[in-house]
C-alpha cells in the first residue's frame, strides 16, 4: 500500500526503508552492467539536488509560472531518473524532450516553458543545443551525461552537500505538496506545435496506486524490469515508478537494436513496449519459422495456430491442452528463451494491439496485457489484468481501480478521477475544452463490451468522411489488414474523397520468400519489388481478402506500394509509433492524388 501523502520522489526513501536493493538501477557502462544500489541513488539525488538549488534553481514560489524549468534530452539510463528525482526535490519542474525531437519543436519547447537548464547524454545533442543557443534567450546551463568537450558533466554538480545545503534542501522538500507539479509532458501530437500536459504528484502517485493495485503489481524485491521504451514519454515514466515503489531493480537496455541481446542478459520477469515492438518480435519469429522446411516447418506452423482458439479464462479441452504441452515443449519455449525465459507478464500501450499477436504471445506462456490511457490522464485510464474475468482480447480491458469512465453520446471515452491533468501549460482556452465539469475528453472513440470492458475502434479526429458523407473509422482497417503477413504497414486515405484507398509499406522478406517459391526471377531491391506485377497482385489479392470483412463504403478501392519503412527519425511515426497522418499525407499527396485521378476503380 502506497502512503497517500507520497509524493514521486519518495520512492527511493520507500525502498531504502521496505527493499533496499544493491541493484535499483542498472546500464551497460563500457560494455559491463553497472549497478547503483538504493543507498547510492539516494546519495546522488540529494547530491544534485543540493547542486541545483546552489545553482539557484528552484520552486521559487512552487506555481507552474514561476518555478524554474529543467529539461532533458537523453536515452534511458540511470542519469535520466536520478536527474529526475532530484530535480523534484528542489521544486522545479522538469521538461523532457524526445532524442528525435526536432528543432522547431526543441526551440518552441525550451521557449515555451522558459527552460533556464538542459541535461543532454552526449555530444550530438550538446552540438544541436549549441546550434540553437541564440533562439534560447532563458537558456543558462548545459550538462551532459557523457563525457563532452567544452560542456560542463552532470556529475560538477553532485558534491557531497554541506549540513547547511541538506538542511536547506530539507526545507524545499517539506513545502512540496502532491499539488506541485514535477513535470510538465509535451505530447509530440500529429498536428501543429506540441502541448504541454501539467502533473501533479497527486496525478502521477494516483495512477501509480491505480495501475499498482489493478494488474496487479505485487511487492516484489527478486524482480528485473527491462526499459527501453522512452521515459520522456508518461508510459514508461510510470512503469518505472511502479517498479521502484514494488522494489523491483530496473536495467536499462543499450538501444532498440540490442533489446534482444540485453533480454538474454537480463532474463526480466516484466517489460512495457508497445504493439508496433511486438509485432516485429512476431515477424523474426515468423520468418524463422518460414525458413524451415519439411515436419519442423508443419510443425511450427501447427503450434502458431493453436494461438486461434486463445481466449483469457477460456476453459480449453483436455486434447487441447494436450496440444498445447507439446507446442510448448517443441516450439514455444524458444520463444521464451528468447526473451530470457523469466517473462512474468508483459504490458503493451500506447496504440491498438493486433488480436493476433495478443493471442499467440499468451499462448505460448508469455502473459501478455494490453491497457490504454493518454498522456493527460497520467495516463492509465483502462487495464487488462491477471485477475480471473478481468481480460478480453479486443478491449483495453476494464477501467483502472478507482478510475471513472464513461462514452458520450458520440462515442468518445471520457474519464474522470485524481488523475486528470491540471491543465495545458499557457493554453487555458485548449485545456477549458479538454477538461470539462471535471471530465477529461480524451479524443478517442470506443465501446462497452460486456459492460465491463472498453473497446476502442477509433480517434475521433481521425474519423474520415467521404465526399458522400460517410463517415470512415481508418484504425480498425489498417489493424486487420496488418495481420497480413505481407504487409508491414498501411495507412487509409479517403477523407473527402469518392471511396477509400491506401498506402502500404510491403513485409519485404515476406514478399521475397514468396517470390522465391513461385521461382519468378525478380531484382530484390523495394523500389522494384513495389513495381513489380506479381507483388502488386499478391498485395491486392490480400487487400481483396479483407474487404469483405468491412462495410462497402470502407471497402479499400485502390491502393499504392512504397518502397521505405515509416518511422520517428522519417518523420511518419511519433515516439510511440502511431501514424503522423497529417505528415504522411502531405509526404505522399502526389501518389494519394494519383490514385483519385481517375474515377474508376478495381
Amino acid at each position: 500500500m502506497l502512503d497517500s501523502s507520497y509524493r514521486l520522489f519518495d520512492c527511493v526513501e520507500h525502498q531504502l526503508k521496505k527493499f533496499p536493493k544493491d541493484n535499483m538501477l542498472n546500464a551497460k557502462e563500457n560494455g559491463v552492467w553497472r549497478s547503483y544500489s538504493t543507498q547510492e541513488v539516494q546519495t546522488m539525488v540529494n547530491g544534485l539536488s543540493c547542486g541545483l538549488l546552489k545553482l539557484g534553481l528552484n520552486g521559487q514560489d512552487l506555481t507552474p509560472e514561476n518555478a524554474h524549468k529543467i529539461a532533458i534530452i537523453s536515452n534511458n539510463r540511470p542519469e535520466w531518473l536520478i536527474t529526475d528525482l532530484a530535480v523534484q526535490q528542489t521544486g522545479c519542474i522538469l521538461i523532457p524532450l524526445y532524442p528525435t525531437t526536432s528543432d522547431h519543436e526543441i526551440v518552441f519547447i525550451l521557449n515555451q516553458a522558459e527552460v533556464q537548464c538542459v541535461f543532454i547524454s552526449s555530444e550530438e545533442f550538446y552540438l544541436k543545443i549549441i546550434a540553437l543557443k541564440n533562439q534560447l534567450p532563458f537558456l543558462k546551463y548545459i550538462y551532459s551525461f557523457n563525457e563532452v568537450k567544452n560542456c560542463n558533466h552532470w556529475k560538477e554538480l553532485i558534491t557531497t552537500p554541506t549540513e547547511a545545503a541538506l538542511e536547506n534542501l530539507i526545507q524545499w522538500k517539506q513545502r512540496i505538496g502532491r499539488s506541485h507539479l514535477p513535470t510538465i509532458i509535451y505530447t509530440s501530437g500529429t498536428t501543429g506545435n506540441p502541448k504541454g500536459v501539467m502533473l501533479s504528484h497527486d496525478n502521477i502517485c494516483f495512477n501509480i496506486y491505480s495501475g499498482k493495485t489493478s494488474l496487479p503489481f505485487e511487492d516484489n524485491p527478486n524482480f528485473k524490469a527491462l526499459s527501453f521504451l522512452p521515459l520522456n514519454h508518461i508510459f514508461e515514466k510510470v512503469a518505472s515508478y511502479i517498479y521502484m515503489f514494488s522494489g523491483m531493480a530496473i536495467y536499462f537496455a543499450e538501444s532498440i537494436e540490442t533489446i534482444g541481446a540485453n533480454m538474454l542478459e537480463v532474463k526480466p520477469d516484466v517489460f512495457t513496449s508497445v504493439p508496433r515492438l511486438l509485432e516485429k518480435v512476431f515477424e523474426k519469429i515468423m520468418n524463422k519459422g518460414a525458413a524451415l522446411t519439411g515436419f519442423k516447418k508443419q510443425l511450427f506452423y501447427w503450434a502458431v495456430r493453436l494461438g486461434d482458439d486463445f481466449e483469457y479464462d477460456k476453459k480449453q479441452s483436455f486434447i487441447y491442452k494436450l496440444k498445447l504441452s507439446i507446442a510448448k515443449k517443441l516450439i514455444f519455449s524458444k520463444w521464451e528463451a528468447a526473451l530470457g525465459g523469466n517473462i512474468k507478464y508483459i504490458i503493451t500501450g500506447g496504440a491498438a494491439c493486433q488480436p493476433k499477436i495478443l493471442r499467440i504471445f499468451n499462448t505460448a506462456g508469455i502473459p501478455t496485457y494490453e491497457g490504454y490511457g493518454p498522456t493527460e490522464n497520467s495516463p492509465i485510464i483502462c487495464v487488462n489484468r491477471m485477475l480471473p474475468g478481468q481480460a478480453k482480447i479486443g478491449t483495453v480491458g476494464p477501467p483502472a481501480n478507482l478510475i471513472q469512465v464513461k462514452i458520450s453520446s458520440d462515442g468518445e471515452i471520457l474519464v474522470s478521477g485524481p488523475c486528470v491533468m491540471k491543465g495545458y501549460y499557457k493554453q487555458p482556452e485548449l485545456t477549458a475544452e479538454t477538461v470539462i465539469d471535471g471530465w477529461l475528453y480524451t479524443g478517442d472513440i470506443g465501446v462497452w463490451i460486456d459492460d465491463k470492458f472498453i473497446q476502442i475502434t477509433d480517434r475521433k479526429k481521425q474519423l474520415m468522411k467521404t465526399s458522400g458523407g460517410k463517415y470512415v473509422a481508418p484504425q480498425p482497417i489498417e489493424n486487420k489488414l496488418k495481420e497480413s503477413r505481407f504487409i508491414e504497414n498501411i495507412m487509409v486515405v479517403g477523407d473527402g474523397k469518392k471511396f477509400v484507398s491506401a498506402l502500404i509499406i510491403p513485409n519485404f522478406n515476406q514478399i521475397i520468400d514468396f517470390l522465391k517459391k513461385q521461382n519468378l526471377l525478380f531484382d530484390s531491391t523495394p523500389e522494384s519489388l513495389i513495381k513489380y506485377e506479381p507483388v502488386l497482385q499478391l498485395i491486392q489479392n490480400e487487400v481483396n481478402s479483407f474487404n469483405p470483412l468491412f462495410n462497402h463504403v470502407e471497402q479499400i478501392k485502390k491502393i499504392t506500394l512504397l518502397s521505405k519503412e515509416w518511422s520517428v527519425e522519417g518523420g511518419e511515426m511519433t515516439p510511440k509509433m502511431s501514424l503522423k497522418r497529417k505528415d504522411i499525407l502531405q509526404k505522399y499527396q502526389a501518389s494519394i492524388e494519383g490514385m483519385y485521378a481517375t474515377e474508376s476503380f478495381n
